[in-house]
């Protein structure tokens, strides 16, 4: 039977609940390349209407639906409604540039009680150094070891902190391709909290160093990843200096962040980029604090712009050839300089498109949609908009329902879909399922992040958790969003529209369901819920 899951192993299959068998035997056997689901290419019209230099066009409900899930979280019936009512070129040219208050008032209150928006860094680290001190100074073995584990729960608390605040915000604002984006690039300049004490850096770095350019220019949004702390610490740059090079930033700054493995660069030019980037480093003394003693020729190369600090005694001054040229800067200039030569690479553009390709649109995109992105990062001095705008409006990116949804996409799809625009009253279950599925933001403990594709995220294991989590979802869901069950999906009438799409084996099986929490529940499993 096509989409069976006769590939299961059968002991899993007796511990599956009867809604895991019900969705196997439905057809997500995904690890073995089956699906039910239809095509969907209704949309290369409205592709072409999006373009700036056409007309507005006004969507079906299908197209606006597929749009929905490609640009943002997930789908909602306000979603819907704003969409047809503004037409898409007027819906995208918002979300590429977004108004800076799209969230609802009573999510900006709950993100605004986290303690990581009440305290500002400065005085966190002087939170943390008091603590530190304490321990260091504890009277009994006793003592150091509750005050060791009380630092040890704060920093836990700073970083679910970041995790709620992201999922808040991907759940709530109507920036969703903002979101979204913000999300592609914490990914792609990966840092992981489980490494020395970047729990407590994680919601700055995400405030400080992407958000501001997820949408922006990849110049700067490069210049700022590397500069901030978390990745100056998750990448050992901070202990690089002339005498003792480390080269584990310059590596992942030219394999994982910029060109690609392949593209040209040799070990020489890793080399060459570790010895750029000594005397990058962090410095977490109070604003004010007298620079370090230097020569008097090297003074006015000293920098300090919030706790990152270019220290001309740490930096290798020496002559420096990189990427096929000599390197006519010095200092601090010297980095720009590099940074420079690496985004103006054909090889950075190939690579950002095709990741962007991949994340967007397809797990195997089209070269020439690769390509034709790529010449938009190119012409537009890497405008990260841009860049995305020709992405989405490009004929070959017109093929919908096809990319699967990995845990986080599917985790916020299903939530924002039971919710509807209702606000949860704590994020911490949202969280804990995202968790559950292995996607958490800022746990991925390798510097290439998680992965994008299907074949990573559709084994057997994979699927048994979710058909558990769809049933947490739609049972919690009452107490989460303070509802009645009755109005959490099935009475919604705007997922008539979506449902209409669906395959007869799913509307068969949702018609089967004992109650509203049972028809939701099985709803969140169904194999068209796994695709965006």
């Amino acid at each position: 039977m096509p989409g069976s899951c006769i590939n299961l192993p059968r002991i899993l299959m007796r511990q599956m609940s009867p809604l895991a068998r019900w969705s196997c035997a439905l057809g997500l056997s995904l690890a073995a390349g089956c699906t039910s689901l239809p095509a969907m290419h209704g949309a290369a019209p409205a592709l072409q209407a999006a373009h700036p230099s056409l007309p507005e066009t006004r969507l079906s409900p299908t197209e606006a639906l597929q749009w929905l899930d490609r640009v943002g979280w997930g789908a909602t019936g306000q979603d819907l409604v704003e969409l047809q009512h503004l037409g898409l070129k007027s819906w995208l040219a918002w979300q590429l540039a977004p108004a800076p208050d799209a969230l609802p008032p009573a999510v900006e209150q709950q993100i605004a009680s986290l303690s990581i928006s009440r305290q500002p860094m400065p005085a966190l680290l002087q939170e943390l150094d008091a603590r530190r001190l304490a321990v260091k100074n504890a009277v009994s073995p006793e003592d150091k070891t509750r005050l060791q584990q009380a630092l040890q729960r704060r920093l836990n608390q700073l970083g679910t902190e970041a995790q709620q605040r992201f999922v808040l915000r991907a759940l709530y604002s109507r920036a969703q391709l903002q979101e979204k984006m913000s999300w592609f690039w914490l990914n792609h300049f990966s840092i992981s909290m489980r490494k020395a004490d970047l729990r407590a850096w994680a919601g700055d770095y995400e405030e400080q160093a992407i958000r501001p350019h997820a949408l922006g220019n990849f110049r700067d949004l490069l210049g700022a990843t590397l500069r901030h702390p978390a990745m100056l610490r998750y990448l050992d740059n901070a202990s690089n200096a002339v005498g003792r090079i480390n080269e584990n930033h310059a590596r992942e700054l030219l394999e994982l962040h910029t060109m690609g493995v392949g593209s040209g660069y040799t070990q020489a030019d890793v080399q060459a980029m570790a010895r750029i980037l000594t005397g990058a480093g962090i410095n977490l003394q109070p604003a004010g604090t007298p620079p370090p003693r230097l020569q008097p020729k090297r003074q006015a190369d000293y920098l300090r712009s919030g706790f990152f600090e270019f220290n001309p005694a740490r930096h290798d001054y020496g002559p420096k050839r990189f990427l096929g040229r000599p390197m006519q800067a010095h200092g601090m200039a010297e980095i720009e300089e590099a940074l420079d030569r690496i985004v103006a690479s054909p090889a950075t553009a190939r690579l950002i498109a095709y990741k962007l390709a991949v994340f967007l649109v397809a797990d195997e995109p089209p070269p020439a949609l690769v390509e034709r992105t790529a010449l938009a990062f190119r012409t537009s001095h890497a405008d990260i908009a841009a860049t995305v705008a020709a992405l989405l409006t490009a004929p070959e990116a017109a093929h919908f329902g096809q990319k699967y949804r990995d845990p986080l996409h599917y985790v916020l799809a299903c939530t924002r879909l039971v919710a509807n625009g209702r606000i949860a009253a704590d994020a911490m279950p949202v969280l804990n399922w995202v968790r559950r599925l292995g996607q958490a933001p800022y746990a991925h403990e390798t510097p290439e992040g998680y992965p994008l594709r299907q074949s990573d995220w559709a084994g057997p294991g994979q699927m048994a958790a979710r058909f558990e989590v769809a049933r947490q979802i739609a049972t919690r869901s009452t107490l989460l969003f303070r509802a009645d069950p009755k109005a959490l999906l099935s009475e919604q009438d705007w997922l008539g529209q979506r449902l209409d799409q669906w395959s007869p084996a799913s509307q068969a099986a949702l018609a089967q369901a004992r109650d509203p929490v049972d028809w939701s529940a099985l709803l969140l499993s169904t194999p068209e819920m796994m695709y965006r």
